[in-house]
């Protein structure tokens, strides 16, 4: 969807209708993951893909219908000894597709969204998939604010507190609610599509606590890499599939490194020769959390070298140490929980207290 955007957009200002065809779910070896897409415009001219070729031709005619129409189908193709070759798909998967009209007015949200794809600004696009809500009916939502609707204020509510999660993650896929936003009904179907990248994960010192941390940041959507400076521990092996393993001094690392509001740094190694120059360097950039494990005295000594070292009193308040939540971790993945819950609660505002001691809604209105 993010590469063929500009020509949609295009279409879009032009005033000229469009069909556009979404792939919402799949299942088995499909060929395309939730959120590609294809897009049938003006004489005909087709952008994008949904299949690798399998089922262009049967969405082509879909997208002709949806226009012509101007009502959203949702459509199904998977693989069957008798149409395989026809419009099934020859690689055994199954995809879902939304297949919608486009115009300003049936989408008045879609040129924001375009833009702020294009100006690099995160969003998630809420679209109504399945249920007692309006076929193809979407949200837009943005970290401060939010644009359309779904049909009714509670789902609106309950899809842009989801929306926002999966935004913060860079994440897509579908949800469920009641009519009116039940979050334990599954009555709508709610295709959640993020146009941002995932957050990154820093996690430095190539320890057995570091792998843990990986698998759990990795679970939770973040793009993580371990950083240190020994070869013989900072080995792939070591580490989980997917997680990105660098021999480089940390401060080094990351002073070569782009860190944004949503990032995540873990200073794991607890030797002042490694972590005091990394949080120097790490404390004065962006960064969602900065973590640093140690004992209360290790802390104080940190504290300390810190401060000489020109750090500013609102600078060092940053630094969440000792790292992680008062859970009474042992194991290497107990501390792991220990340190992502306080990941999420950092993020989310929470404060860590068990919720049979708390009173009001579990998830605050947006």
């Amino acid at each position: 969807m993010r590469d063929i955007l500009p020509v949609l957009n295009g279409w879009y200002t032009a005033g000229v209708p469009f069909g556009l065809a979404t792939v919402v779910s799949t299942s088995r070896s499909a060929p395309r993951d939730p959120g590609a897409a294809m897009a049938v415009g003006p004489d005909d001219e087709v952008v994008g893909s949904v299949s690798g070729g399998c089922v262009e031709g049967a969405v082509f005619e879909l997208a002709q219908e949806v226009v012509a129409s101007g009502e959203a189908r949702l459509e199904t193709f998977g693989y069957s000894d008798a149409d395989a070759f026809a419009v099934g798909l020859t690689c055994g998967g199954e995809i879902t597709l939304l297949v919608r009209p486009v115009t300003a007015a049936v989408d008045p949200v879609f040129g924001e969204v375009a833009e702020s794809v294009a100006a690099g600004r995160p969003v998630t696009v809420a679209t109504v998939t399945e249920g007692p809500a309006p076929l193809g009916a979407t949200l837009a939502v943005w970290p401060d604010r939010v644009a359309g609707t779904l049909g009714t204020t509670g789902l609106d509510v309950a899809v842009t507190a989801d929306a926002r999660g999966e935004l913060a993650l860079g994440a897509t896929g579908l949800r469920h609610y009641g009519p009116r936003g039940e979050r334990r009904e599954d009555a709508v179907t709610v295709f959640l599509h993020s146009f941002a990248p995932p957050p990154r994960m820093l996690v430095f010192g190539a320890i057995d606590y570091a792998a843990a941390v990986a698998r759990i940041g990795a679970f939770l959507g973040y793009r993580v890499t371990v950083c240190d400076a020994r070869p013989v521990f900072a080995t792939p092996k070591r580490f989980p599939e997917g997680v990105e393993v660098v021999v480089d001094w940390p401060h080094r690392y990351l002073s070569g490194t782009d860190t944004d509001e949503r990032t995540v740094v873990c200073v794991l190694t607890h030797d002042p020769k490694f972590d005091v120059p990394l949080l120097e360097e790490a404390l004065r950039r962006p960064a969602a959390y900065i973590g640093a494990m140690g004992s209360r005295r290790t802390h104080d000594d940190r504290m300390k070298r810190l401060a000489e070292s020109g750090l500013a009193e609102a600078e060092l308040s940053r630094l969440r140490s000792p790292v992680g939540l008062d859970l009474g971790a042992r194991t290497p993945e107990e501390v792991a929980v220990s340190v992502t819950a306080e990941i999420v609660a950092l993020r989310w505002g929470g404060t860590g207290t068990p919720l049979t001691a708390t009173a009001g809604a579990i998830h605050p209105s947006p």
